[in-house]
């Protein structure tokens, strides 16, 4: 009988001290798992997308978007038919501007666009939809570039192509939106200051094509924009007024400055 108390008052004695040390370190593992344990991965249906649509801030350290680069499956099965272009700029024929900076000049990957007043006469200038297509990119993707529109076409062909229109001051279409041959889609701007006024204008037949910097060695899947509006602008009798030409001069062009996009 004794044997027995000495046992039940040992471990009596042994679970007093030992208890309140147990949930001590219990307590203390359970706040750390807290704090530190990995976030649980959410499934699609929990994610909230944030849509591609409007402008975009100019900030430091803003993840680079892959809309930049590259066209989405489902937009490149719903970009509407372009049957014919016209100029981005002035009249549809290109009347009342000048290429300041034709492509490929000095490396030059696009043209850039004028107004026949030069200088920053141009400066909220309308910028057209060149044809039918739709907007796959509508924002900041650096300073280098500042506002940027990318519309993609479908080409009777079937092939398919993108127009860029960079450095706006304004940009009045949404990501996802179909456009028409002629519609408002921004004004001539600056880049926030970087340039004098004009518009930095891409015609790209690789629809992955890497946004660069404006400027390489090598065309980069794009094409003469002037070249390639003005076969395509329809019959031959409308072609009226055609651009006048120019100097970088008395132009917004970027003038060899290349500042990457990052």
């Amino acid at each position: 009988m004794s044997s027995n108390l000495d046992y039940q008052r040992h471990f009596s004695e042994l679970f007093r001290v030992v208890l309140p040390i147990f949930v001590v370190v219990a307590t203390i593992a359970i706040v750390l798992w807290a704090v530190f344990r990995p976030p649980p991965e959410k499934t699609d249906a929990q994610i909230q997308w944030e849509p591609r649509v409007g402008l975009l801030l100019a900030e430091t350290g803003v993840p680079y978007d892959p809309a930049f680069s590259l066209a989405r499956p489902i937009e490149m099965a719903t970009a509407p038919m372009a049957a014919r272009f016209d100029f981005p700029m002035g009249g549809e024929h290109g009347s009342l501007t000048y290429n300041a900076q034709p492509f490929l000049t000095s490396r030059h990957l696009g043209d850039d666009l004028n107004g026949i007043g030069g200088q920053d006469s141009d400066k909220g200038d309308a910028v057209y939809a060149a044809g039918d297509g739709k907007v796959i990119y509508a924002g900041w993707p650096s300073d280098g570039w500042g506002n940027v529109v990318i519309l993609l076409h479908q080409m009777p062909s079937g092939a398919l192509i993108e127009t860029l229109y960079a450095h706006l001051d304004r940009v009045l279409v949404p990501t996802g939106a179909n456009v028409v041959r002629g519609q408002k889609i921004g004004t001539v701007g600056k880049a926030d200051g970087r340039y004098l006024a004009h518009l930095h204008f891409e015609i790209r037949e690789n629809t992955s094509v890497s946004a660069g910097g404006g400027y390489a060695d090598s065309a980069l899947g794009r094409v003469a924009g002037e070249l390639f509006l003005s076969k395509r602008r329809g019959a031959e009798k409308d072609r009226l007024n055609p651009a006048v030409e120019g100097s970088e001069a008395e132009s917004g062009s970027d003038a060899g400055i290349r500042i990457d996009a990052k």
